[in-house]
């Protein structure tokens, strides 16, 4: 299978991981016009798990270095396959909620709260299993991402003034997804041998094999959590599979996009952990929430109206992230 050996390859391939996580909601966007999100969401789902084994059966199955993918999974021991399962299922419950959280609160509450609990809880929670990297500059790394984060909330919050009206139950939503976000990486983690990709423990899995077990954790828990989501939307009326079938080809391999983009991002990430650390990994994939606010700013055009101190607090915020990450990457070193 493919290994990344060095820590420069690993940051390379955690840069791409913030990319795609912050560029698979583009495809959201596009679909939004026409498709519920509900319906979308589907898609996205099935995209994710479609990624997870094409990965598994070329890059995971290629070359003489570590376990194949199906003697990696014959030989996985039950419970960390459960453990990857249980982290596609809390990962797949903490998205619904924030895009619930959306939905009720904005993404000025949503995003900051839900995203920036994510980000330090789930550093700290990766850290603790897996101590790699100089802590200090770690957590400098952190705050001053979610300083960003912050910067961009309240930027969004002064371009759309008065258009959203915030509430407890919009925040109580954001703190629930944010706590789960920041506990399915762990899970997915710890059923891989970080320590050794090349000939990983008995019972232990490659990240291809934890990343299928993970995205099938993902899917067949959406059948619960979307079917419900479908019959009781946040917004809008309720919809059902009959209008899903209805959907033309082009509108499905939108979102379906979505998940095969959002899932080379996840698979890099793990990928990557081995030689960069799960607390590197995460935090540095967890940016994306930055690269997100880029496509908003330069091609969705989201502050286009908005007043000119927006600018200097987008200016600020866009600075912290990238002193943010230049910490994350030398705590590496």
């Amino acid at each position: 299978m493919f290994i990344v050996n060095n820590y420069p390859l690993a940051i390379i391939f955690c840069v791409i991981t913030m990319l795609c996580w912050g560029s698979w909601g583009n495809t959201q966007k596009l679909a939004g016009k026409t498709w519920r999100y509900e319906l979308f969401y589907w898609d996205y789902v099935i995209g994710v798990l479609l990624l997870s084994l094409i990965f598994a059966f070329t890059l995971g199955s290629m070359g003489s270095s570590g376990r194949g993918f199906i003697a990696d999974l014959a030989q996985a021991d039950p419970k960390n396959m459960a453990g990857a399962f249980l982290g596609g299922i809390i990962f797949n419950a903490a998205n619904i909620l924030l895009s619930a959280a959306i939905a009720i609160a904005g993404m000025s509450v949503a995003f900051p709260v839900g995203i920036g609990l994510a980000l330090v809880l789930g550093v700290i929670i990766n850290y603790m299993g897996s101590q790699k990297g100089d802590p200090v500059f770690l957590f400098l790394g952190v705050g001053l991402i979610t300083l960003a984060i912050i910067m961009n909330a309240l930027a969004y919050k002064k371009a759309s003034a008065g258009k959203q009206k915030v509430t407890s139950k919009g925040i109580l939503v954001s703190v629930l997804a944010g706590l789960l976000m920041s506990f399915f990486y762990r899970f997915v983690a710890a059923s891989m041998d970080l320590e050794n990709f090349v000939t990983p423990a008995a019972g232990k899995m490659t990240p291809y094999t934890a990343v299928v077990i993970f995205s099938l954790g993902i899917f067949i828990s959406n059948f619960l959590f979307n079917t419900i989501l479908m019959k009781k939307p946040i917004t809008g009326e309720p919809t059902n599979y009959r209008t899903y079938f209805k959907g033309k080809i082009s509108i499905h391999w939108v979102g379906i996009l979505g998940g095969l983009i959002w899932g080379v991002g996840n698979s890099f990430n793990l990928i990557a952990a081995g030689k960069a650390g799960a607390a590197i990994s995460y935090g540095l994939g967890q940016g994306a929430t930055l690269v997100a606010a880029l496509w908003g700013v330069f091609i969705w055009k989201e502050f286009k109206d908005a007043p000119k101190e927006t600018n200097r607090m987008l200016a600020v915020m866009f600075v912290l992230f990238v002193l943010g990450i230049i910490s994350i990457i030398y705590a590496g070193q």
